[in-house]
Parts: C-alpha cells; structure tokens; sequence
C-alpha cells in the first residue's frame, strides 16, 4: 500500500529537465547510471524516478552532444560500470539551462501566484 501512494506522488519530468537533472549530478563527479538514477530519487526526496528506458537514451544523445564524456570503470561494487562526467561544454550547457529553468520557474509562479489576484 505504501508503494501505491508513493507511486502516486511521483511527478512527470518536464520535457527537457531530465538532462539538466542528470549534468546536475554529474556536476559533483563522475558516476555511473544506476548513481545518477539514485541521486536523482534521493535529491527529490522520491518524487522523482529516472527509468533506465529514459536515462540511457538521455545519456547516449548528451555524449553525442558532447556534454558528457563516458568511461568504463570498476564501480564501488567492483563490478564493471560506464561512468559518466560533465565536460566543459556539459558545464557551460548546464549554466545556460540552469539560468532557462530559473526564468521558466519565475513565469510558472507569476501565473500561480500573481502579486494582486485578478477581479
């Protein structure tokens, strides 16, 4: 029962905002896909959940995009993982949609919770 609920207070990813998500934790270090996964569910407090089915593929286009750069390394478990880090270009990227998010935030919350209500 408990999972049911928690299923339901899980928010949909706006288009977009799972690569932003994904540059922002690899902003503190290189990290695997199951790491990334993780820190995305425990930074929302489990409001939000990346499936394997959506974060590979975002992965895949963000290395052709050249925002991250990818590696094969042994993980904390000792067993064979890609590691994922931010390149220079993934920093600058991350700013600029850091800066989009902001704004869409602003707007989102002039609509919701105008200054004066209208008559």
């Amino acid at each position: 029962m408990v999972k049911k609920v928690r299923y339901q207070n899980r928010i949909e990813l706006l288009q977009g905002t799972l690569d932003m998500l994904i540059m922002r934790t690899l902003q503190w270090g290189p990290q695997h896909g199951y790491g990334i996964s993780r820190a995305i569910r425990t930074g929302s407090d489990d409001a939000l959940t990346v499936e394997t089915g959506s974060l590979y593929p975002a992965l895949h286009r963000m290395e052709k995009q050249g925002w991250v750069a990818a590696e094969w390394k042994l993980s904390e478990n000792r067993q064979r993982a890609k590691f994922y880090r931010l390149t220079a270009a993934g920093r600058k990227h991350l700013v600029n949609e850091q800066s989009r998010w902001d704004e869409f935030v602003k707007a989102v919350s002039g609509v919701m919770k105008p200054a004066r209500e209208q008559p």
